[in-house]
């Protein structure tokens, strides 16, 4: 794992620390993690990721999103009836193939995913939500790689500790995300325009 990858595992790592959530990553199944490759096309840097730091139970908490991520074993299995048919099935309508989930929103399920056909020299490509459930699916940008959406993932959890665990009506809310978006911009300008944060 390159130092800006692992420098973004660990800020998260950091922040469930601070937050004092349980949360368990593992090394990677190196021949589960070439299956994937070979399977999914799972790209470069997400699979060096998952080498390093399998997010075997992990779940960030904040006020207004619970993202769960995908481990290796299981992320296969998370494809069918989306870039992966059931059997029998056609793909979710307007799923592209190469899109990989690699987290749901906990509140809601929709997914988080990469979109491989935007990989760049590193390997890495962007990180997108999609409201699932509606007739059509329109894409927001979350992160414009792995690393800015694993950083702007603990810059919400260290932003929602001070926020407490209580109930929050909707002005709570748009305070967090008020006092989210400037940590956002340092991190990624472009996923603070796209909105998904925010």
């Amino acid at each position: 794992m390159d130092s800006d990858l692992a420098e973004a595992v660990s800020a998260l790592k950091s922040a469930f620390e601070q937050r004092k959530i349980t949360f368990r990553f593992d090394k990677g199944d190196p021949t589960a993690i070439e299956n994937l490759r070979k399977t999914l096309k799972v790209p470069a840097r997400y699979r060096s990721f998952l080498a390093a730091a399998d997010p075997v139970d992990v779940e960030t908490v904040t006020p207004v999103e619970r993202v769960r991520f995908i481990p290796a074993a299981k992320l296969a299995e998370e494809q069918i009836g989306y870039s992966v048919p059931a059997d029998g099935q056609e793909l979710a309508p307007g799923w592209r193939k190469s899109w990989i989930i690699v987290a749901r929103s906990a509140l809601l399920g929709d997914p988080y995913f990469l979109d491989i056909s935007k990989l760049d020299a590193e390997g890495d490509c962007p990180v997108f939500s999609a409201m699932t459930g509606t007739d059509s699916l329109k894409p927001e940008l979350c992160a414009s790689s792995l690393q800015q959406f694993l950083r702007i993932l603990a810059a919400s959890m260290e932003t929602a500790s001070g926020f407490g665990d209580a109930l929050m009506d909707d002005d709570d809310e748009r305070t967090f995300r008020e006092t989210l978006a400037p940590r956002i911009k340092t991190i990624d300008s472009a996923a603070l325009r796209a909105g998904h944060w925010t």
